[in-house]
């Protein structure tokens, strides 16, 4: 009983802990409420009403889906990219000693703790020297610079717990490296790949910086929003769409957490 009481939270810690809580999640609660409110020009407190209708004025607007469909394609893409490059830099860094290894591993991470907004600018640069014109492909190697990261985090936590006696042995036994990658290394990596997979997805779908200075006159679904918010035409639209990357923001977040919940399988852990 004691020691049931010793473990217990002060009062003061819950009520901090619930106020953090509030304090970051309680501005996106109001994203859901303003999604339903008959007030289609501006945001009042608490709305004068509540309705449903803009879900069928979101889903008859063409321009939505044609951002939404881009989004998706891009993010989908990115994270493929990703998931081979971030796998196979990781399996060089954490398999084999030589020189540079620190410094190719530091390169890799960078682009995720470089500001946006540089990354954006270097990249518009090169595309412009390169005479490359905007497109789809831009987008895509834009999101694809920082989603690598994600994948490599947890690819490379994933590899320094995998024995070399099992991949040893699996060579000894006859099976050639593809057949050693399919059956010992695939199998142990693969909830830390789809793991990493989701979070890039996620990263890739509501980035908004990096597109900006890499899609040209195409439009992402965040891009899309930023302009309904600059000239609105109906803003319980742009709360709908909002409300709908919280969701597929939110579930593969979800699904990579109770995948990797055991702590140590996630690259990054103890951050």
């Amino acid at each position: 009983m004691r020691s049931d009481r010793q473990n217990r939270a002060p009062m003061g810690l819950k009520i901090a802990a619930a106020a953090g809580l509030l304090f970051l999640h309680l501005p996106i609660l109001l994203i859901f409420v303003y999604a339903f409110t008959t007030e289609e020009k501006s945001y009042q407190w608490p709305p004068p009403g509540y309705t449903i209708k803009w879900l069928g004025v979101t889903w008859n607007r063409p321009d939505v889906w044609e951002s939404l469909a881009l989004s998706v394609k891009v993010a989908a893409i990115s994270t493929l990219i990703a998931i081979v490059l971030g796998t196979l830099c990781a399996a060089a860094v954490s398999r084999w000693r030589f020189f540079g290894r620190e410094a190719i591993s530091l390169l890799v991470i960078l682009p995720i703790a470089l500001p946006g907004i540089i990354t954006g600018i270097a990249l518009r640069s090169a595309f412009n020297l390169a005479d490359i014109p905007f497109s789809t492909w831009t987008i895509v190697l834009g999101h694809a610079t920082f989603c690598i990261v994600v994948v490599y985090n947890n690819a490379v936590a994933r590899f320094r717990r995998l024995s070399t006696s099992l991949i040893e042995a699996s060579m000894d036994l006859g099976a050639d490296g593809f057949q050693t990658f399919r059956y010992i290394v695939l199998p142990n990596l693969a909830t830390a790949l789809l793991a990493g997979g989701m979070l890039a997805f996620a990263l890739s779908f509501d980035e908004v910086i990096v597109t900006t200075f890499t899609a040209g006159h195409q439009a992402t679904l965040p891009i899309w929003m930023l302009e309904e918010l600059v000239r609105p035409r109906q803003r319980p639209v742009t709360n709908v769409v909002a409300m709908v990357v919280v969701l597929v923001t939110f579930l593969p977040i979800l699904a990579a957490y109770y995948l990797t919940r055991d702590g140590d399988q996630i690259g990054g852990h103890g951050k």
